[in-house]
């Protein structure tokens, strides 16, 4: 695949991504858990969500940049480019998204969907091979830099902005927000769901590259 190509790839699956996670929320069941800081942060403030999860990832940039100084690759700005696109896309869903579901079970299934949907996308993002939105890009950076496992980091990571998420939601908005069963449903599922993408829509070149395989 060429690098246009790769490109043009890491941004359809940065648009599925955030389509998955704006039925995530429209699930009523809280947010995926990496979402869930941004999201709380657009309830108590008078910024979108998509602009919150831009804000947050730029937080995420500059701890990239803290951590590799001069080693920073210079391909990591566009992640400033591509996290623009990307929470333009979630408010662009958002707004989209009209649903309003009652039924408990409705409710399960928007939010498998959208695990799925954000599950896609980040396996599009691993077939592209170019680039990592900010919030992954700096799990990678600092297991890669401390030589730990990116699972483990990447849990890790995940339970803290959930935590932070909720002492922010409790200490403006008395209550927890975003944050329910469908977090814990995301959080169990996307892993699984993007194992399953990765596996069923890529294959290793004779360079030992990724690449996008529809047969």
């Amino acid at each position: 695949m060429s690098t246009p190509k790769r490109y043009l790839l890491l941004i359809l699956a940065v648009m599925i991504q955030s389509a998955g996670i704006a039925l995530v929320v429209k699930s009523l069941l809280g947010t995926s858990p990496i979402s869930s800081l941004p999201y709380v942060l657009s309830l108590i403030s008078p910024f979108t969500f998509g602009q919150t999860t831009f804000a947050v990832n730029m937080v995420f940039v500059v701890f990239e940049l803290l951590m590799l100084r001069r080693n920073f690759p210079a391909v990591f700005w566009l992640q400033i480019p591509v996290t623009i696109v990307f929470g333009l896309c979630i408010d662009f869903f958002m707004a989209l998204f009209t649903i309003v579901p009652e039924a408990y079970p409705l409710k399960i299934a928007l939010c498998i969907i959208g695990t799925a949907l954000v599950a896609l996308g980040v396996a599009g993002q691993g077939v592209a091979d170019v680039l990592m939105l900010a919030g992954e890009g700096a799990v990678y950076t600092f297991a890669h830099q401390f030589h730990i496992d990116f699972g483990k980091v990447k849990v890790g990571n995940d339970v803290s902005l959930v935590i932070i998420a909720a002492i922010v939601s409790l200490a403006s908005l008395g209550t927890i927000e975003g944050i329910r069963e469908g977090t814990l449903l995301s959080a169990l599922l996307t892993g699984i769901f993007a194992r399953f993408f990765l596996r069923h829509l890529s294959r290793i070149d004779a360079h030992g590259r990724i690449y996008l395989s529809l047969h």
